[in-house]
């Protein structure tokens, strides 16, 4: 009996231990995390910073220019960036932040704004998608980034828009989902093994913008739901067609954000005056409008949906908590932090603002903007554009903050 009740006294540590690991430890491995929302479900991090900012753990200059994310999987982080005149897609030692290996991506995305990648790399088992400033989308082995195959965007009808394609592309299941735009259709499926086309969505060909495609099931019917300058759509998994279509009014100079979905409803938001806009999809995929206002103007920092509430940067606004039921503003700051972006861990938003590389931690909450701490990043870059900012979004996967100023990447302890 006493051996007994040692090995259940072992058992039951064990299983606490891991079920605190397994809670703690979240990689991070596309665009907008694990459920492409911005949410991560990483838990035990800072309640509150110390006046020093967290801890910095590392910094990679190894990178090169760009203005592309962070994927985080299985102790490696991938990340894409522009030396001399190629683009590259960088694996990373996620303990050292030391370069494991490189693969080129082709010729340098070259623009006022900053030249080099925009989007952020997605991880599938021991495989991983990118996609170039010029619309390369690579399939490379996690391994050592041997490239299996490759597909660009032009072969599939798409037209290279004024900020290059800057998609963060889709693995679902044995798809890999993109926006070339164009005659062809705006949206294509490819399989993921060998990169040939499965359908292309030739019944929507609008031009492709910025933004990128998130997976949906709604009222029981699989789709992607993806935005461009003219509309917002539902477009089948199985064949490419169209389930249903929005118009999106507005969309006057740039579409970006990452459109949210949750209980049937969809919410989409731009900047340059253009606003939010959500609708309700019915059971037929019929679809009407909810709400339309100029609440959230957000330009590409991101929003990012906690509960029954929204977050982000508005344009003239602010940072801004917005209902998500009926789109009024809750609440706005303006003064404490510039425009920027915005990640979510553990009860805290991570505001970035991007004139100044600030981070303000603060706590989630319809009540208003209660600062928990903020940390500004030194060194900055010598190398940014005059046009350019601190515009990658901020991470937070396994207890690190990842922060990225073109050819600076850093890595901080935000772990309690």
């Amino acid at each position: 009996m006493i051996k007994l009740n040692k090995w259940l006294t072992i058992v039951c540590l064990l299983s606490v231990g891991f079920a605190l690991q397994s809670a703690y430890a979240v990689d991070w491995p596309q665009f907008r995390g694990p459920d492409r929302n911005g949410v991560s479900a990483v838990t035990g991090l800072l309640e509150d910073w110390p006046a020093s900012g967290p801890k910095r753990v590392w910094l990679s200059e190894d990178i090169g220019l760009g203005y592309s994310g962070p994927a985080v999987a299985d102790g490696r982080i991938f990340i894409m960036g522009a030396k001399k005149n190629k683009e590259y897609l960088f694996c990373l030692d996620e303990q050292s932040g030391e370069t494991l290996w490189s693969t080129s991506l082709g010729k340098k995305l070259e623009n006022a704004w900053g030249d080099g990648p925009r989007g952020t790399p997605t991880v599938d088992a021991d495989r991983v998608y990118a996609m170039s400033g010029h619309g390369l989308l690579v399939c490379a082995s996690v391994s050592d980034g041997k490239i299996n195959w490759k597909k660009t965007m032009d072969s599939l009808g798409g037209v290279l828009q004024k900020w290059g394609y800057t998609e963060s592309v889709l693995v679902d299941g044995d798809l890999v989902l993109c926006t070339p735009g164009g005659e062809k259709g705006t949206v294509a499926a490819l399989d993921k093994h060998t990169g040939k086309r499965v359908w292309q969505s030739e019944d929507w060909q609008d031009n492709a913008q910025y933004a990128s495609i998130v997976p949906a099931e709604i009222h029981g019917v699989k789709q992607y739901v993806q935005l461009t300058q003219q509309k917002f759509s539902g477009i089948g998994a199985e064949d490419g067609s169209v389930l249903w279509q929005a118009d999106f009014r507005g969309g006057r100079v740039a579409v970006i954000p990452t459109p949210i979905v949750h209980d049937n409803l969809v919410y989409i938001s731009a900047g340059y005056g253009a606003g939010s806009v959500q609708v309700k999809i019915d059971s037929d995929q019929s679809h009407s409008e909810i709400y339309g206002n100029k609440v959230m103007k957000n330009q590409h920092g991101g929003v990012i949906r906690v509960g029954d509430y929204l977050y982000g940067y508005s344009d003239a606004v602010g940072w801004v908590c917005q209902d998500w039921k009926t789109g009024e503003k809750v609440w706005a700051e303006k003064d404490e932090l510039g425009k920027g972006a915005i990640g979510y861990a553990d009860g805290k938003l991570y505001c970035l603002g991007e004139d100044t590389g600030t981070v303000v931690l603060i706590d989630a909450s319809p009540d208003g903007w209660n600062e928990r701490g903020r940390l500004t990043l030194s060194p900055q870059s010598e190398q940014r554009s005059e046009r350019g900012k601190v515009w990658t979004h901020p991470v937070i996967a396994n207890g690190k903050l990842y922060l990225r100023d073109q050819e600076l990447f850093f890595c901080f302890d935000v772990s309690e």
